[in-house]
């Protein structure tokens, strides 16, 4: 084995260990935007999230996703990656089943971890848009359901030698591929779930749902702000020094111009600067640069970021006008962003800035060739996700249910769920509702649960 393979190896683990830590991150920004009644519950499914998708992607989704097959599924190296490698690394150049990958030259098991990652976070998303109202026993199942099927055929069509691959799409780090995946399939949950109970008032009005510790999600983003730095530049899964400082700058140029014009428009809009829409102005940027950071060049970075900054504050004030619930913003970071981030790539190519034939955007000549394959691909893969993630929604529905009941949300999940609280020496008094006040007209209430609201009890 050269030593170029060796470099590349330990690049890509170590970017892999990078991305995995953003576990972390997300386990802290979804606690911190949610209340304390429910904290054990959401640190509690990023945890278990990780090793459910691990197990889905390990048993199947790998070679659905990068197995040899056809323009939609992978046939081959199917269950426990079976099969040869077809990487230079280990001499089996000619009876490989994993031919899309064979592009770098990593051991197998080094791939398939880098790979890995990704799947878990793109499930990870998922558990913060329907915090505070979901069982935990069916959100593992939609996670292994994610993991196993949902995310792989997305993959299989971009990054695994599918149709819009030969299409002429281009997502370089997973805008679509993680992002918008993961955006698609929790917002067919929030659908199905309904908002949290008191987030809108009989009469329309929208009642605010302050998270409980600001300071954690600020610490989380952080840590997903570095994890992005193995994120985007890992991609390369190779040490190549030019384009992984290219990636690199790129990176974070958008996530900066993200965390200043989201500043900005927040406190236009909102009067003061809301650290919320900071912080997710910050991520949203990262989501949005994560398809074309090898494609486009600094400037288009720091335009493509301060767009995406701009983009999620409208878009929660939108979600939320629309009565759609998310607790932390998922869907204004990965689903909205992960969208413009695809559709960036057809505006802000330069062809061959790192090396990849890309063609140029529309912004640089290249007329709409790249813009239109981008769009079909963000169009298929938000229809297949939503559709699919649906009936895996209804299902889950079906056979366990989805939603806890009305006083064990009210109570929060930590004690309903899991007998435990994350601040048990803290004295904190119940809240007492009015169910006439604040059960939204669709809200159907057990009379069981109508009488206690009434007590006062509840």
């Amino acid at each position: 084995m050269d030593s170029k393979v060796v470099l590349d190896t330990i690049w890509v683990l170590v970017t892999a260990m990078l991305v995995f830590f953003m576990n972390l991150g997300f386990a802290m920004v979804e606690s911190g935007f949610a209340r304390s009644k429910n904290c054990v519950n959401i640190l509690s499914k990023n945890f278990i999230v990780f090793a459910v998708s691990s197990l889905g992607f390990l048993v199947l989704g790998w070679g659905l996703m990068f197995g040899d097959g056809n323009p939609f599924i992978g046939l081959k190296g199917l269950l426990f990656l079976s099969g040869a490698d077809n990487s230079p690394a280990t001499g089996d150049a000619y009876r490989g089943v994993y031919s899309a990958i064979n592009w770098t030259g990593v051991p197998l098991f080094a791939k398939f971890f880098f790979q890995l990652v990704f799947c878990g976070t793109a499930a990870t998303i998922v558990s913060g848009a329907v915090a505070e109202r979901i069982k935990y026993k069916s959100f593992i199942v939609f996670t292994f359901i994610m993991a196993i099927f949902i995310y792989p055929v997305i993959g299989h069509w971009i990054w695994g030698g599918g149709w819009l691959s030969k299409l002429g799409m281009f997502d370089f780090a997973g805008s679509t591929v993680v992002h918008s995946v993961g955006g698609w399939a929790a917002l067919a949950g929030i659908w199905m779930l309904g908002p949290r109970f008191g987030k809108y008032r009989k009469d329309g009005k929208i009642n605010p749902i302050p998270g409980h510790n600001l300071s954690i999600a600020t610490m989380g983003v952080f840590v997903l702000w570095l994890g992005w730095f193995g994120f985007n530049p890992g991609s390369t899964m190779a040490a190549d020094p030019a384009a992984i400082s290219h990636v690199v700058l790129t990176t974070n140029t958008a996530a900066i111009a993200a965390v200043l014009s989201s500043t900005i428009i927040a406190w236009l809009i909102l009067g003061k600067p809301d650290l919320g829409m900071t912080l997710n102005g910050c991520l949203a940027g990262l989501v949005a640069i994560t398809a074309p950071c090898a494609f486009v060049g600094v400037v288009s970075s720091l335009i493509i970021g301060a767009v995406a900054g701009i983009l999620v504050v409208l878009a929660v004030i939108f979600f939320d006008k629309a009565k759609i619930d998310d607790p932390v913003g998922a869907l204004s970071v990965h689903l909205v962003n992960g969208i413009f981030g695809t559709l960036a790539v057809g505006l802000f190519a330069q062809d061959k800035i790192t090396g990849t034939a890309t063609g140029n955007g529309l912004f640089f000549g290249g007329g709409m060739t790249l813009l239109g394959a981008q769009f079909i691909g963000v169009v298929a893969s938000g229809a297949f996700t939503f559709v699919v993630a649906l009936m895996a929604w209804l299902a889950i529905k079906a056979v366990m249910g989805l939603r806890v009941s009305l006083q064990e949300e009210i109570e929060g999940l930590d004690i309903g769920e899991h007998g435990n609280s994350a601040y048990p020496e803290f004295l904190t008094r119940k809240p007492i509702y009015s169910v006439y006040s604040y059960v939204p007209k669709e809200t159907t209430v057990p009379a069981s649960e109508t009488s206690l609201i009434k007590e006062g009890t509840l």
